[in-house]
């Protein structure tokens, strides 16, 4: 395999780097966490980020990117969805203008070389993370919901960090995009994909980190409060729930506290509140009895 890898400085000089700006950023990173992205980085290879939804996969690449000041690219995957909608299309519509007014007017080779032009390709974003020449971050998020076809499709673009339009020729990335791909385990990934990645588990933050996270970003909750809040979404993990709460729904919890001017999270707080963090009736009314909410 050829190394495509352009000649470009890493964005970050440690694991202490990636640490501190991704806290500028608003991301907590655990020393894996830290250590992996560092390694992502420095080796110019795609991050694999596995583990349960809401747990701050998605996060981690815009954080990433914010921390870089890179643009953020998202492909987001969903089953059914194709190389139309992954990689590039034409404007057909604009195309079949074109033809029907060069009709008589030039010479069909012409005018089949202009319709296939840049003027009518509209690139979706694995292409548009290869073509650009400014720092990136394309995040392929949720992987596992996509077709095995997509992740051939994938393996071609990673593998090389090219594309090729039949019409045009290869495209060739000038600078190596930071590429994260999400997956909730919903599906097995191919070892074939899994090899081209550096891979990264990410499971619910243990109480300390939970308690840090909620703290930077409702500075406003006492501390006994945010305890409290983190002691009972903990409880609530552990039960089986079909959705378990998200660190992000965690946060809004204590935001939809303090904008109720609730200082306690007591029995009635927790029952009035108890859709922020459950989505569904069933999974509320388990919680409602595991926590003997009347």
């Amino acid at each position: 395999m050829r190394d495509v890898s352009p000649l470009q400085s890493p964005s970050f000089g440690s694991v202490a780097d990636v640490t501190e700006r991704l806290a500028a950023a608003g991301y907590l990173a655990s020393t894996a966490v830290a250590t992996t992205v560092f390694l992502a980085d420095r080796l110019g290879k795609p991050l694999l980020v596995e583990g349960p939804a809401g747990v701050g996969k998605t996060e981690l690449a815009k954080a990433v990117a914010e921390s870089t000041k890179a643009e953020l690219v998202r492909l987001q995957c969903y089953e059914g969805i194709d190389e139309a909608r992954a990689l590039y299309e034409w404007n057909h519509a604009k195309q079949l203008l074109r033809i029907t007014a060069s009709q008589g007017a030039e010479s069909w080779d012409r005018t089949r070389d202009d319709v296939f032009s840049e003027e009518f390709l509209l690139p979706r974003p694995l292409l548009t993370a290869i073509r650009r020449p400014d720092p990136t971050v394309l995040l392929v998020d949720e992987i596992d919901k996509a077709d095995v076809e997509v992740e051939g499709l994938l393996l071609e673009v990673l593998s090389d960090y090219q594309v090729t339009v039949p019409e045009m020729g290869t495209i060739t990335a000038t600078r190596k995009p930071f590429v994260v791909l999400t997956s909730n385990s919903t599906r097995e990934l191919s070892e074939a994909l899994k090899r081209r990645c550096l891979f990264l588990h990410l499971d619910f933050p243990d109480a300390d980190l939970e308690r840090r996270i909620v703290a930077s970003r409702v500075p406003e909750l006492t501390d006994a409060l945010t305890d409290a809040l983190v002691r009972t979404v903990r409880v609530l993990r552990g039960l089986e729930l079909r959705k378990a709460p998200s660190v992000a729904e965690t946060i809004d919890w204590g935001r939809t506290l303090l904008a109720l001017g609730m200082d306690t999270l007591d029995d009635d707080a927790v029952r009035t509140t108890l859709g922020v963090v459950l989505k569904h009736q069933s999974d509320q009314i388990k919680a409602a009895a595991e926590l003997r909410l009347n």
